[in-house]
């Protein structure tokens, strides 16, 4: 069954459009971590600090990728929903080439002064030289997984997530196996390792253009443009979240690290770089859903569908919820295997571990909805609102919190620092969508997030700007589902309900 953006989403459709956009985002944090175990295990302890210092950097510059998908993602569908399918795919192509210009630059301005950045980040005259060599061998990589990242967003838009997830597991399958022939059966060290990772990045950034240059079935393809700086204005704009969220990011790592070696030593910073190893796995279905819901948002945003729009948003805040209460479940459960896994040789750096991983699990309670609150706003072209949201949490919130919980709590402070930033940004983000709601559900009441559908299209029936033709029951359903056809809802932002 094809799923389109244009189509009213039951829970079963939302999940079966956004499950492909989950586990791809899975199985990279998964790639990640078997990158970490393959150089810990079988090269060193240097190379795999080297590793680590140099991973943050990598994700902080490709971080344009991000911004250039989210927020390009977002402009296109929109424009998609208005039903300008020649403009959206100008603007598509235009993204992608700037996009391919701005990562060849960046590469060749990173590979020439490698070594003084390595050393500004950090790293010791014993881990230079990994460092320099590591980084610059992924700078030759650095566009196709630029590239990557934004097409993750864009197959989506094309109602083509499969293609993303497949492209995702090309890039990711290669990488594993040649970590494997690189550094165990050739001995290549950190440098088979970077190897490895450079070819599926490139596989997995550029197998994508060749798919959107030919005639497709998608909705997108790549083709003439011209310059529109307003569009990438407004792209750079709504995807500036993503960027605040990587570069407060790794702000916070140095400061958690900071504090954790104040409070713990050198097993605390180990620690902690393994609660994020495994962290990454649950955080990736939240991001996965966040990526995989946006277009739908943008789409009916973009058709002035805010029935649908209300539709989607009720359904992602339970789905989200109920998410969350899972994984925290299994993240309680599991805690013991999964540090295990990583410290198991270390009695006391084991119990360290699994005990701020228990801690630090809560927050998976909260965490989603301020990830896909952001994305939420990114979708609607709210740029400004989403990277406030990914500010206060991923910065002000954490750093905040991690300075003031330790002098109280000692080290339970830092592994409970994040739940206390999460739930400060659950408090922004409730406001945030309660202040906006007109934007996105005209006659939108806090409380009928829970309502049936039948209920919703009473508060609808109290705006008189908008007239609704009389209901239709669909007998097929065992839910009370009302449906109106799409040319009876309002077509554009500025006619729906004030």
């Amino acid at each position: 069954m094809r799923i389109q953006l244009s189509d009213h989403f039951t829970y079963k459709r939302l999940l079966r459009f956004t499950i492909p956009s989950i586990i791809m985002m899975i199985c990279t944090s998964v790639y990640s971590i078997v990158d970490g175990l393959f150089v810990s295990n079988y090269v060193g302890t240097t190379p795999f600090a080297a590793l680590n210092l140099m991973m943050p950097l990598l994700m902080g510059i490709s971080t344009v990728g991000f911004m250039i998908g989210t927020g390009g993602s977002a402009v296109v569908a929109i424009k998609l929903g208005e039903g300008e399918r020649e403009k959206a795919n100008e603007y598509f192509s235009m993204l992608i080439y700037i996009l391919i210009g701005a990562g060849i630059t960046v590469a060749v301005t990173a590979i020439i002064f490698m070594r003084p950045i390595a050393y500004a980040i950090g790293a010791t005259d014993d881990m230079i030289e990994y460092c320099v060599m590591y980084g610059r061998i992924l700078c030759v990589s650095l566009t196709g997984f630029m590239l990557q990242i934004a097409f993750q967003s864009f197959f989506i838009v094309a109602e083509k997530p499969e293609l993303s997830l497949k492209m995702s597991l090309l890039s990711g399958i290669t990488n594993v196996i040649l970590d494997y022939l690189f550094i165990v059966v050739f001995g290549w060290g950190l440098a088979g390792a970077g190897a490895a990772t450079a070819v599926g990045e490139i596989l997995g950034g550029f197998c994508p253009i060749l798919y959107f240059s030919r005639e497709n079935n998608s909705l997108l393809r790549l083709g003439k443009t011209r310059f529109h700086g307003r569009v990438l204005l407004k792209t750079c704009t709504n995807g500036s979240s993503e960027l605040m969220t990587n570069i407060s990011s790794s702000i916070v790592n140095i400061l958690y690290n900071y504090q954790l070696m104040r409070l713990a030593g050198e097993d605390g910073v180990a620690a902690y770089g393994v609660i994020m190893y495994v962290t990454f796995i649950f955080a990736a279905v939240n991001i996965g859903y966040s990526i995989g819901s946006a277009p739908v948002v943008s789409f009916h945003y973009g058709a002035g569908n805010r029935t649908e729009l209300k539709n989607i948003f009720r359904k992602s805040v339970i789905v989200i919820g109920s998410a969350g209460v899972v994984m925290t479940f299994l993240a309680e459960l599991l805690a013991y295997p999964m540090t295990r896994v990583f410290v198991g040789y270390d009695p006391e750096l084991f119990a360290m571990t699994c005990h701020g991983f228990r801690l630090y699990a809560i927050s998976f309670l909260l965490s989603g909805f301020n990830i896909w609150g952001s994305g939420f706003f990114t979708a609607l072209g709210d740029g400004a609102v989403s990277a406030s949201i990914s500010f206060l949490r991923t910065l002000v919130f954490q750093v905040s919190v991690v300075m003031i919980l330790p002098v109280f709590l000692k080290l339970d402070g830092i592994w409970l620092a994040i739940v206390a930033a999460e739930l400060l940004a659950l408090l922004v983000t409730a406001a945030f969508l309660v202040k906006k709601r007109k934007k996105y559900c005209p006659g939108f009441l806090p409380g009928s997030i829970f309502l049936g559908s039948a209920e919703a299209v009473q508060q609808r029936q109290d705006c008189p700007f908008i007239p609704l033709p009389e209901p239709r029951w669909n007998p097929r359903r065992s839910s009370r589902l009302w449906r109106f056809p799409l040319s009876s809802l309002p077509r554009t932002p500025s006619e729906s309900c004030p």
